[in-house]
């Protein structure tokens, strides 16, 4: 019977095949151990000589890094595992001998990693991260199903800018201009008026020129948009899709986490609600913590964040930013003329930010003064503008950014192990 490694617990003394690579291997005299993975996972082969042909002890013995085979044997406990079984190996048949496999168990730098990603893939950590990642998204279309919300899929390719044009890729479309989408938020707008709740989820991109370990030229928005929903309500529904993917991670990835060696105390400590600063207590909060430099107005790079998540177990909203600089489509305060009803969620553990949402603005009249200010001017903003024209209603949402979610909840470092082919400032291979 051939079966996949994840299937093996179901398996116990029952002899099957496995079709497998060879990720590591290692022998002693009359046994070799041979580490195998086959996509869905990662398990030992023993391979007793006394128990099998000559040949097919030679050829465990002598077979190469990443060859392919099928592997047939008995599945059995195995204690000392983080996985709990093993093959005792009977058979083997080599599908594809492997030779000069360019990763190997020594360490390698991070530049011969990147060229390699197609390979690096592979590895037992990369492994992980990707299965918490899958995991992450699995557990996010079960909840915006669960709770009555829409996939809707809006344009990569797009006519205008949701926050300016200064961070876009430009590019021709036909005779006109184009960008590449640095957000699908517009056009989620104008599906939360024909259904009510919606969410994407999908590629964006920013031609930001930034080398921090939060940024990435081509990452993955989920973002949800939501009709006669205000701005608290949006946090709350925040709090729970949080708290929902959090939960699901910890229950589903326990040998993934496990792997990365991710300590795991502070994700269980995460549960609704989550605590709230204003940006002028955080200004304060800033001052106090030593950055006495900053002033009112101006934007929190990754040291405020981190300085600001410290004083918090849980991920953090910052509310109410001023309005100069956020996006020109979030609504005004309602007794603070000159801050708007939006929050950034910061994720502990000196992650930062991984949501920014707001209410927008749904007074037409406001937003025509936008687009003044803002010198939105030609047929490319008509659209938005009409949504407030035809029946407009109060209406909040967010985004999600996918990458430095994975990292925060999988404990890696650097986001370019987040992704499966990470776009770089200076990476565009492979």
């Amino acid at each position: 019977m051939k079966i996949t490694i994840s299937q093996v617990p179901n398996q116990k003394d029952q002899t099957v095949t496995i079709g497998a690579w060879l990720a590591n291997k290692r022998s002693s005299g009359k046994i070799a151990f041979l580490q195998l993975r086959d996509g869905t996972g990662f398990m030992q082969g023993v391979v007793a000589k006394n128990d099998v042909s000559e040949e097919t002890f030679e050829l465990a013995k002598n077979m190469n890094q990443e060859s392919s085979m099928y592997i047939t044997g008995q599945i059995v406990e195995d204690t000392r595992s983080p996985f709990g079984y093993e093959m005792q190996v009977s058979a083997i048949e080599l599908i594809h001998e492997s030779s000069d496999y360019p990763i190997t168990p020594k360490e390698h730098g991070t530049e011969f990693l990147m060229d390699h990603r197609h390979l690096w893939l592979r590895s037992k950590r990369q492994h992980a991260v990707m299965k918490i990642r899958n995991e992450i998204i699995r557990a996010t279309y079960q909840f915006f199903n669960d709770n009555g919300y829409v996939k809707i899929d809006p344009p990569i390719l797009t006519g205008s800018s949701a926050e300016g044009t200064t961070e876009l890729f430009h590019t021709k479309y036909f005779d006109e201009e184009a960008y590449l989408s640095q957000s699908g938020q517009l056009y989620m707008e104008a599906a939360a008026m024909a259904f009510g709740k919606v969410f994407s989820f999908g590629p964006t991109f920013r031609a930001e020129k930034s080398k921090t370990r939060r940024h990435l030229i081509e990452f993955w928005m989920i973002e949800p948009e939501m009709a006669f929903v205000e701005h608290d309500e949006s946090l709350e529904i925040q709090e729970q899709y949080v708290t929902s993917i959090v939960k699901s991670v910890l229950e589903n990835c326990k040998l993934e986490l496990q792997v990365l060696e991710r300590d795991t105390t502070q994700l269980e400590k995460i549960q609704a609600p989550f605590p709230r600063i204003s940006y002028d207590d955080a200004v304060e909060l800033l001052k106090e913590k030593g950055f006495t430099d900053i002033e009112w107005g101006v934007d929190f790079g990754a040291p405020h964040e981190t300085a600001i998540a410290e004083s918090f177990d849980k991920p953090v909203f910052i509310t109410n930013y001023p309005a100069e600089i956020k996006a020109f489509y979030m609504k005004p305060h309602p007794t603070q003329s000159d801050v708007v009803l939006c929050a950034d969620l910061i994720a502990p553990e000196g992650y930062g930010e991984i949501i920014g949402g707001s209410q927008r603005i749904d007074d037409l009249a406001l937003m025509q003064k936008r687009y003044e200010q803002h010198n939105l001017t030609g047929p490319a903003y008509e659209w938005y503008l009409e949504l407030r024209k035809y029946g407009s209603v109060p209406h909040s949402g967010f985004g999600l950014g996918l990458e430095r979610t994975v990292a925060w909840l999988a404990g890696v470092e650097h986001v370019r192990e987040t992704i499966p082919f990470p776009r770089l400032l200076n990476r565009l291979y492979p």
